[in-house]
């Protein structure tokens, strides 16, 4: 790898960022959504179909990969990239969430989580430096530190205890990474919806020194209006010259706000898992193709979309595959949402350059607010 991570800002508007982070793989435009591929693949799509709607780098999941196939398997196979064909860049996660999901099924001490597996219940042992391990044999480009994430709400002491474990998580994840070649490794903060704790978390990963910083420990349980609390709190006190990353945002609503506020990357599973379940994201907003409504409806969902299924299958036609469980329905909506939600981005980055974010925000809830255009009668 010939090419360092780096980071470069070229416009604000207000608190919004428009940026560009470089990889040995590929650039990434900023603000960025990421499509979830927990265990290398994004859910019924394939990888050429996800990279058509935009998306330029995928997030895989540490633990589910440590079960299945195995990290070193996936080594010995050429690397996640080419194990899953995708040559972009690539962010792991830790397993940090998992410590949190997983909670009947683990146990947590200072020198890391013991795990028994979901799958057959066989025990494994995550560290922060077996998870940066787990994390370079995979070849992700972005790494993530092990950390603990907690549900809110919950007692101060209990979060103020998983961000003091978090920050020297933090420290050996650093000593772990070594600063390795082509690839970045980011800090999280934790703290939950204390502003003190979250505070305190942001200077000790600020003295311990990363290449991104990201914010975990939202979208736990918190309502919306506490996130974006958290965010005019946090982001404020994150290096300016580094990436911000939400971790596990969110729906499109939860991306403008977040962004408005200083956000650069994002991942979250609801657009595919919405496209399973018969969701639909538009300029609308949602709807829902369960609805009986539809099973009459000729119409498109979009024809003024840039997205060609928008414009080339019926309500009716989504409706009937939705009810009838087709596996096409779970692939055409999932590129349908991942497309929206690519665009959406792409919207805001240039309403950033333009610096009308404010008015592209307004613009883009009312049309959500409006709603889908009147069924057929």
């Amino acid at each position: 790898m010939s090419t360092n991570f780096s980071f470069a800002l070229s416009k604000t508007d207000g608190r919004a960022r428009r940026g560009r982070i470089t990889t040995p793989r590929g650039t990434i435009e900023t603000p960025a959504f990421m499509p979830v591929g927990t265990a290398a693949t994004v859910k019924a799509m394939y990888p050429d179909q996800v990279r058509a709607t935009g998306a330029e780098i995928l997030l895989g999941n540490t633990y589910h990969l440590m079960l299945r196939p195995g990290s070193e398997r996936v080594q010995r196979l050429g690397g996640l990239h080419e194990f899953m064909d995708w040559p972009h860049p690539i962010l792991t996660d830790s397993g940090g969430f998992q410590v949190m999901s997983l909670a009947q099924l683990r146990k947590l001490s200072e020198e890391g989580v013991i795990f028994k597996s979901h799958i057959d219940g066989s025990t494994h042992h995550l560290s922060p430096e077996r998870s940066v391990e787990i994390q370079l044999q995979l070849d992700s480009d972005i790494l993530m530190q092990l950390d603990e994430c907690i549900r809110l709400p919950a007692e101060r002491d209990d979060i103020e205890r998983a961000m003091q474990l978090s920050l020297r998580w933090a420290e050996r994840s650093k000593s772990a990474f070594a600063n390795a070649m082509g690839r970045a490794l980011f800090g999280i903060v934790q703290g939950g919806d204390v502003a003190e704790l979250r505070a305190r978390s942001a200077a000790g990963l600020r003295s311990i020194g990363f290449q991104g910083y990201s914010i975990g420990g939202l979208a736990v349980g918190e309502p919306q209006e506490t996130m974006f609390r958290v965010l005019d709190e946090i982001v404020p006190e994150l290096p300016a010259e580094a990436p911000h990353y939400l971790m596990g945002v969110g729906k499109p609503d939860d991306l403008l706000g977040s962004v408005a506020r200083g956000v650069d990357m994002f991942d979250c599973v609801h657009p595919t898992r919405a496209g399973r379940h018969g969701h639909a994201y538009s300029r609308f907003g949602v709807i829902n193709l369960k609805n009986a409504r539809h099973r009459d409806d000729p119409r498109p969902l979009d024809e003024t979309s840039p997205n060609e299924n928008c414009r080339r299958f019926s309500r009716a036609y989504l409706h009937h595959l939705v009810k009838t469980e087709e596996i096409l329905g779970a692939m055409i909506l999932s590129q349908i949402n991942l497309a929206y939600y690519q665009t959406l981005m792409a919207g805001m980055r240039v309403a950033i350059e333009q610096g009308t974010f404010e008015d592209f925000s307004s613009n883009t809830r009312a049309g959500w607010e409006k709603g889908d255009l009147p069924a057929i009668e």
